[in-house]
């Protein structure tokens, strides 16, 4: 069984790259997490994770998000309205940019970055019902089992104490998304966590 799920990832991931390197609007599915799909370019393909500069339905740029190889259901590459959906981005003076040299290998080094390129990031993680739950905030530190994040709560309010994050429950990582830049626009910048977390070592 382990070798069919090896092998579809694989021919996945040789898909990807070729959507990168083509520059190619694709559009993908992850029955598993969410009902809807996923529409944007590729910004990088690694061992573990993939990089997507999202295309949102208002056919603007959503955000990054980095998503695992093994959680994609379907792939449409092109996405079959490509055409409609890159003379809008022309007229929209839309380009694509994704960060250069991006880590994607593994979920250490995925989160170093994500906390590196933005003030804040959405951190996905399985949850028991197998959907996704969505935290979002600001990377305070990390350690050999996971790390720790300063959180934004729905109220665009920060918390005053870090919330921790074991490496193995991260399924997605979302950079520079509308909702997240949007609390961040509300709650301004972080204060200062309790005297508690004094002792959580800085990234």
């Amino acid at each position: 069984m382990s070798n069919i799920i090896e092998l579809k990832t694989t021919g996945q991931r040789a898909q990807l790259r070729e959507a990168q390197q083509k520059q190619t609007l694709i559009r993908l599915w992850r029955e598993d997490l969410e009902h809807g799909s996923f529409c944007g370019y590729v910004g990088g393909v690694g061992q573990e994770f993939f990089l997507l500069w999202v295309v949102g339905d208002g056919i603007t740029y959503d955000g990054m998000y980095i998503m695992r190889h093994r959680d994609i259901s379907e792939l449409e590459a092109p996405d079959k309205h490509h055409i409609f959906f890159e003379k809008a981005l022309a007229l929209k003076h839309i380009l694509p940019r994704p960060p250069r040299g991006f880590p994607l290998d593994n979920i250490r080094e995925v989160i170093q970055a994500a906390g590196a390129q933005a003030p804040v990031i959405g951190v996905h993680v399985d949850s028991e019902d197998e959907s996704e739950v969505c935290y979002i905030g600001r990377l305070a530190s990390m350690d050999d089992d996971g790390f720790y994040m300063q959180e934004l709560s729905p109220d665009a309010e920060w918390m005053r104490e870090v919330s921790f994050f074991g490496w193995d429950e991260v399924s997605t990582v979302s950079i520079e998304d509308s909702y997240a830049q949007a609390l961040l626009a509300v709650a301004g910048t972080a204060p200062p966590l309790e005297q508690s977390d004094a002792g959580v070592s800085r990234i």
